[in-house]
């Protein structure tokens, strides 16, 4: 039994199955289903010339309400992370998980001593003074929203560096880390573009911090990091205005459906109430892999949580999709049922 652990390995589940990919209904990636209006003619751009990235850098700061050289760009998030992680070279690491697995793999391979804290049951445990603590706000896999000022005050205390994850934040109305920026000195913050601006593709991710830190960032980076196509293409994306308010409110309105959907099924034992653009499901008398295999016939995709900290293999998490394949999706269930 052939099943993925990581969302989004579209081609993959389609060849295994003996199918187009564009058959495939997708809801493991939580990749944004709406995409923005993008007009370019990439035939027309200059690729014999080096890439200026200084358009890229004003739209993104205008974005996100900071100055341009209070940001640094990299090829996506997973690359922010590592850069990030070498650059900073400390000792211990506390990631609040469940988290995204690249922070795990970045401990690791820069030999960082890991601590993880189950923030679903003790997110009040000490951290270690002068450590890198790592949080994901909304979270993954479940998509938890945080106020984080308690937290944040009390790791300044702690004299910690601190990494703030909000490539999921565009979901929803909640408050960004950055207005700690003039607080506090150690604090970084990542925005990942490709997950909001539909664009996983095209490999951008960006950190937001104080211009001491972002200066002493970019002397350890390469000059060109982006292509033509990277830059010209997450230019036009932010250029569509419309786009955040009628994406997040419809993202809304079908997380809420796909929300009665898993309530209403007796496959569900559990959802977790999320902010972003996936949901956190416990099975009940079926696991994940089980159910990832019953969905082929409906080749239906779904996310096994099971690699994730503290859940185990009755999890899964399903992203935000159409409204078409959310009915795809509950038909399914039903018949499985």
């Amino acid at each position: 039994m052939k099943t993925y652990e990581h969302g989004g390995q579209i081609e993959s589940f389609a060849n295994d199955l003996n199918c187009e990919v564009k058959e495939i209904i997708d809801l493991s990636s939580n990749i944004n289903f709406i995409k923005p209006e993008v007009n370019i003619d990439f035939n027309n751009l200059d690729i014999s010339a080096y890439p200026i990235y200084d358009k890229l850098y004003e739209k993104i700061a205008n974005n996100y309400k900071v100055k341009p050289s209070q940001i640094e760009l990299f090829n996506g998030g997973s690359s922010a992370i590592f850069s990030l992680f070498k650059h900073l070279n400390l000792k211990h690491c506390t990631i609040y998980s469940p988290a995204y697995l690249e922070y795990k793999k970045a401990c690791i391979n820069f030999g960082y001593e890991l601590r993880t804290i189950n923030r679903f049951e003790n997110i009040s445990l000490p951290v270690k003074d002068e450590s890198l603590v790592i949080f994901v706000n909304p979270s993954t896999p479940d998509g938890t929203y945080y106020d984080l000022d308690i937290l944040i005050n009390y790791w300044i205390e702690k004299n910690c560096t601190i990494l703030i994850d909000e490539s999921f934040l565009d979901f929803c109305d909640g408050n960004s880390a950055i207005k700690y920026l003039k607080k506090y000195d150690k604090l970084y913050i990542l925005k990942s573009m490709t997950k909001f601006y539909s664009s996983a593709g095209i490999r951008v991710g960006t950190i937001v911090s104080n211009e001491k830190n972002i200066d002493s960032l970019k002397r350890f980076e390469p000059m060109w990091k982006l292509s033509h196509f990277d830059s010209n293409y997450l230019q036009a994306a932010l250029d569509d205005i419309n786009f955040k308010r009628i994406s997040k409110a419809i993202n809304i309105k079908n997380r809420i459906e796909l929300e009665n959907v898993l309530e209403n099924t007796s496959l569900v034992e559990s959802i977790y109430q999320s902010k972003a653009n996936y949901i956190l499901v416990k099975l009940k008398n079926i696991n994940a892999k089980e159910l990832q295999e019953k969905l082929k016939r409906y080749k239906i995709m779904i996310r096994d949580c099971s690699n994730f900290d503290y859940l185990d293999e009755y999890y899964i998490r399903v992203a935000v999709k159409s409204r078409t394949s959310i009915q795809i999706f509950k038909k399914a269930l039903e018949e499985i049922c």
